[in-house]
């Protein structure tokens, strides 16, 4: 099973971290072992100071891809769920500023929290525009909607399947909206797909 980011598919979380937009979708890996389930808590690791919440919508895959066209990538995916993507921001801005490579930013354990079981796509009437948010303690602090992506979810698909093969179970999270920001120990977080709750644990 491989999790598989979309970074910068957001045009307004694009200018908030200062790039530029993509001409074609960016993404990055992380392991088996980032998976966070069970709303488990998660402890902020001892190499960072400044650990960010990137909110995003995570589709499913459910079949063998490779290679695909966009027009037949929706056969390849039915449910869809709401994650986030840890981040240690001062280590991936130190990497980027050097040239190196930041997998130690993002790919770290337990750096991505899913809930245990996802959402039938057929509750949606369409992918493209469905409505997700984050709250800690209680406050939304982000928020976002698939019609505001860069990318749609079936591009993602077509491209990605260009240069590795999807297999069944695999996930991809979409990309995060604008208002990333910080975490801090004591926060509880609360992850919605427009009205479902999908995520509610604690940060330790």
């Amino acid at each position: 099973m491989k999790i598989i980011c979309i970074g910068m598919n957001y045009r307004e979380h694009v200018r908030e971290l200062h790039h530029e937009e993509p001409k074609n979708p960016v993404f990055f890996c992380k392991p088996d072992t980032a998976l966070l389930r069970n709303n488990d808590s998660f402890y902020i690791p001892d190499f960072t100071q400044e650990l960010h919440y990137e909110t995003e919508l995570v589709v499913k895959i459910n079949r063998l891809v490779k290679a695909i066209d966009r027009k037949f990538a929706s056969r390849c995916y039915d449910e869809i769920a709401v994650g986030i993507d840890f981040t240690a921001r001062d280590v991936q801005r130190e990497c980027i500023a050097k040239g190196l490579p930041w997998e130690i930013a993002k790919a770290f354990d337990k750096s991505a929290p899913l809930p245990n079981v996802f959402a039938p796509l057929s509750n949606f009437p369409d992918i493209n525009h469905i409505h997700f948010r984050l709250d800690i303690n209680g406050k939304t602090c982000q928020e976002g909607c698939t019609s505001d992506m860069i990318f749609d979810v079936d591009t993602l698909i077509a491209y990605i399947s260009r240069f590795m093969t999807l297999k069944i179970g695999d996930l991809i999270f979409t990309g995060t909206p604008v208002g990333v920001g910080p975490v801090h120990p004591g926060d509880h977080l609360e992850a919605y797909l427009e009205d479902q709750k999908m995520l509610d644990f604690e940060v330790r």
